[in-house]
């Protein structure tokens, strides 16, 4: 969503390249499949890409530039991978000069709201030059003040927990017993829609 101004709800794809779960350093297979997978999800309309790679507590242009290669025209940005970075206003500075637009990030925290200082300083770093969404644990009762951070936008799973009961045990995705999944609750991203067009 775009805080600036009048709140814009767009239906973008933007689709997340990661080649396996676990840190953000790759070698050089995973980056080859991540340019293979961006190709792929260009071709078939991505309106995005969102991406991350590091190394040592940086960004690593290594794995960055193929992706914006092989993304073409179509824009780039960058996960909460950027929370991991030892100086985060220098990894703005080098995710600008290599050309992604956007980087998602709590300004190192867990939580977006518990990093408003730290969201309104590289806001100011950014300077336009490339833009801060904030993400982690934003829901209605945090998203106002995280907005007045400045924030070019925010992202929000707005998820809730469908019950569903497992008789038998069927590994550690479906152990049995009480359960659930988390799904996007309706009336969670409505309110967050509500207080954005109030903020």
């Amino acid at each position: 969503m775009d805080v600036g101004g009048d709140v814009v709800v767009a239906v973008e794809d933007l689709v997340m390249v990661r080649p396996r779960a676990g840190g953000f350093a790759y070698d050089a297979d995973e980056v080859a499949l991540m340019v293979a997978d961006t190709r792929r999800a260009v071709a078939a309309g991505a309106h995005g890409i969102v991406i991350g790679g590091t190394r040592d507590g940086r960004v690593d242009p290594a794995i960055v530039r193929p992706v914006l290669d092989a993304a073409g025209d179509v824009p780039v940005s960058f996960h909460r991978a950027f929370d991991t970075l030892a100086d985060q206003k220098a990894g703005l500075d080098e995710l600008a000069e290599l050309g992604v637009i956007r980087v998602l990030t709590a300004a190192g925290a867990s939580r977006a709201v518990d990093a408003l200082d730290g969201l309104r300083a590289l806001v100011e770093h950014a300077a336009g030059r490339i833009q801060v969404m904030a993400g982690g644990g934003i829901d209605p009762s945090n998203v106002a003040e995280i907005v007045a951070t400045g924030v070019d936008g925010i992202h929000a799973s707005a998820k809730g927990i469908v019950s569903d009961a497992v008789a038998v045990s069927l590994g550690t995705g479906a152990p049995a017993g009480e359960g659930g999944y988390e799904t996007t609750d309706e009336a969670t991203a409505m309110r967050l829609r509500e207080i954005l067009r109030g903020a």
